[in-house]
């Protein structure tokens, strides 16, 4: 018997519902990245995505709440609420803090490769002048709780005497800033990494870890 509305599962209704989210979240934020936020409405975002503007407004309510959702939908691809224990996974607590912050490196320049953040930044950048709105939502639902996940590991770090981190969060920023110098912000400014004479992303990567802990690295490796 074929399901009517009335007797359709809960759950295949939840699966049509979070397809559709998807594809309209996927269509504004193309339509977003190429004509910015002023240049969007939701009946575009309604034609681009391939279903009525009613949808569009049955799920979101207005263009404020469908930016938020792609925002929050963009930085999820991160599965920050995962972080902490990916990054730790096969490693002892008192393990090898290098190896640490190469798995976050690694996931933080996949990110910044896989889902278009160079232009997502260059939109909010632009977008933030007129709306502050945007640049605080960005680092709310990205940058925010990034830094909290990197804070943890490094808190668990210094406990078990691996690392002497006496500001978790300080050093969180220190060393992502490492990073996004030469991965993020010439592409974001779109200065020639000739220009600027940027190195390979392995050696950017290396001579982080390597400054990092330089300052940080505990003097005595813990005992057994």
């Amino acid at each position: 018997m074929t399901p009517t509305p009335s007797n359709r599962p809960a759950s295949g209704n939840s699966a049509v519902r979070a397809r559709s989210r998807a594809k309209i979240l996927s269509a504004a934020k193309r339509l977003f990245l190429e004509d910015g936020y002023d240049g969007v409405n939701l009946d575009r975002i309604a034609a681009e995505a391939g279903v009525a503007r009613q949808t569009v407004y049955n799920r979101f309510g207005s263009k404020d709440a469908v930016f938020r959702a792609v925002m929050e939908d963009h930085w999820g691809s991160l599965r920050l609420e995962t972080l902490p224990s990916r990054l730790t996974e096969g490693l002892e607590r008192t393990g090898d803090p290098a190896a640490f912050l190469r798995r976050l490196s690694a996931a933080l320049i996949d990110f910044i490769d896989e889902t278009g953040q160079i232009a997502f930044t260059r939109l909010v950048i632009a977008e933030s002048r007129r709306a502050p709105w945007i640049a605080d939502e960005f680092y709310r639902l990205g940058k925010e709780p990034l830094i909290r996940a990197f804070e943890a590991g490094l808190r668990d770090l210094d406990e078990a005497g691996t690392i002497r981190c006496p500001s978790p969060e300080v050093a969180a920023h220190q060393f992502l800033g490492l990073i996004q110098e030469f991965v993020l912000w010439p592409r974001v400014m779109a200065v020639p990494a000739e220009r600027m004479g940027i190195p390979s992303t392995e050696t950017v990567v290396e001579e982080a870890i390597a400054t990092f802990l330089s300052r940080y690295g505990s003097p005595t490796p813990p005992s057994a």
